[in-house]
C-alpha cells in the first residue's frame, strides 16, 4: 500500500491519501483523544506524540500537529505506518454504534439553498485543501450565515480570507438574503 502526502494551506496540517475510500458516508473530525475513541484509526493517531486533531474526508485523512510538538519531518514517519496498519487490517473506521446523530429537522427554503450551494461549490474546493466547511446557522433577521471550518481549514491562517473573499461573495451573489458570513469556532 502506498500513501501519498500533500501539504495544506495550514502548515500544521498534512493530508494523507491512502488511495482508497476513507469516510464515504461523510466527513468526521476528532479534536480530542476522548472523541477519538469512536474510531480505532483516530484513537491510534492521537496516541502519537504531537497529534492534535484528526479529520477524515471521503478519500483522505488530515492530521493536525501541535505547534509545540515535533515537526512534520519527524511526525510523518510515525503517522504513515499507523494509517497503513489500519487499512491493511481491515478494521472499520468507526466502531459499531458510534455513528453521529443526524437531525431530521426539515430546512426552510433559504437554508436548503445555502446547504446546496455549500455542497456543490464550496465543500469540494475546501476538501482539496484537506478540510471541510459545514452549515451551522442562518439568522433570517440579520442575514448572517454562520459556518464551521473543520480539518485543515480550522485554524488555518487563510480561512478568514476564504470565508470573506470567497464564500461570502458567492453566497451573497446567489442568495441575496445572506448579508455576511461568520466562522464559528
Amino acid at each position: 500500500m502506498f500513501i501519498q502526502t500533500e501539504p495544506t494551506p495550514n502548515p500544521n496540517v498534512l493530508m494523507f491519501l491512502p488511495g482508497r475510500e476513507v469516510a464515504p458516508q461523510g466527513t468526521l473530525e476528532y479534536r480530542t483523544i476522548d472523541e477519538a475513541t469512536q474510531s480505532p484509526l483516530a484513537e491510534a493517531l492521537f496516541e502519537l506524540e504531537g497529534v492534535e486533531g484528526v479529520f477524515f474526508g471521503a478519500d483522505y485523512i488530515s492530521v493536525s500537529r501541535s505547534v509545540h510538538g515535533p515537526d512534520w519531518s519527524q511526525m510523518k514517519s510515525t503517522v504513515l505506518p499507523v494509517i497503513m496498519d489500519h487499512f491493511v487490517s481491515g478494521a472499520p473506521l468507526i466502531r459499531h454504534g458510534a455513528d453521529g446523530v443526524v437531525s431530521d429537522v426539515e430546512d426552510n427554503e433559504i437554508v436548503a439553498e445555502i446547504k446546496a450551494l455549500l455542497d456543490s461549490r464550496v465543500r469540494p474546493a475546501v476538501a482539496q485543501d484537506g478540510g471541510d466547511i459545514l452549515f451551522d446557522h442562518f439568522d433570517e433577521e440579520t442575514g448572517i450565515l454562520r459556518l464551521r471550518m473543520r480539518g485543515a481549514c480550522s485554524g488555518c491562517p487563510s480561512s478568514s480570507a476564504t470565508l470573506k473573499a470567497g464564500v461570502e461573495q458567492m453566497m451573497r451573489h446567489y442568495i441575496p438574503e445572506v448579508t455576511s458570513v461568520e466562522q464559528i469556532i
